[in-house]
């Protein structure tokens, strides 16, 4: 075994005997992988604090291509702790960390790293976590190969007088293929659009109304269920949390 760098995001995490875990990084160099983290669990360990879920660093390893690399130290970049201290925030970056655990099993693209750091650092600086969430699951259905049609209609292709967006079409829907489907404001077909195109760590600000969020993010669970197969049963507790903040 070599020793390596390189930064990763530690994405998921298993106790492993008394005082160990095993850790999924997700890296900028390797995609993902498995890291041991010797005796993390004990009290006077120098890799527990850092040894958790969410922890985004420069990783030490003795590399090994093939099962467990073993963790030296971490050199800390972000521990998202604004994240931490926010239901709504944790419940979001708990569910995009699972939804791109997920992803990953089905593609290793290098992409993926940067889209899920720059996520969640946006939420961390305060950003709208709903949207922020819906831009990155819209970016990830590249990778699961079921992109929404979203440059022109569904049917025909033409890119004129679109007038809504459908899970069931696939996509956009224009005027003259439109058959009684669900019509949404012409401010989401605009910015449904923008959200699979726009740099994330370009973002600055975001101006979306709860109108157009619940939409796009009706429209996305819809459009997931229909079409990835994907369960993420963190996305129930996202649900569960918004129904308490209307209370």
């Amino acid at each position: 075994m070599t020793i390596e760098s390189f930064e990763g995001i530690i994405i998921s995490e298993t106790n492993y005997s008394e005082s160990s875990k095993i850790l999924n990084v997700l890296t900028d160099k390797y995609g993902l992988i498995g890291v041991m983290s010797k005796g993390c669990r004990n009290i006077k360990s120098k890799l527990r604090g850092v040894s958790r879920k969410l922890i985004y660093g420069k990783f030490n390893v003795y590399y090994k291509p093939q099962g467990l690399s073993t963790l030296i130290s971490i050199d800390l970049i972000n521990s998202f702790s604004k994240t931490l201290m926010d239901l709504e925030k944790i419940s979001y970056a708990s569910y995009i960390l699972d939804l791109t655990n997920q992803v990953l099993r089905q593609t290793e693209a290098e992409e993926i790293f940067p889209l899920l750091k720059d996520s969640l650092i946006k939420i961390e600086e305060g950003l709208n976590p709903t949207v922020i969430t819906n831009i990155l699951e819209l970016k990830l259905l590249e990778f699961l190969g079921v992109t929404p049609n979203l440059d022109a209609c569904s049917h025909c292709g033409s890119d004129k007088q679109i007038v809504t967006i459908s899970s069931s079409a696939g996509g956009y829907v224009c005027k003259n293929c439109y058959n009684n489907e669900p019509l949404v404001s012409e401010k989401v077909i605009k910015m449904i659009r923008m959200y699979l195109y726009v740099e994330i760590k370009n973002i600055t600000k975001l101006e979306v109304s709860d109108e157009v969020t619940y939409e796009i993010n009706k429209f996305l669970d819809d459009y997931y269920d229909r079409y990835t197969g994907l369960y993420i049963k963190s996305k129930d507790f996202i649900k569960q949390v918004n129904q308490i903040g209307q209370k």
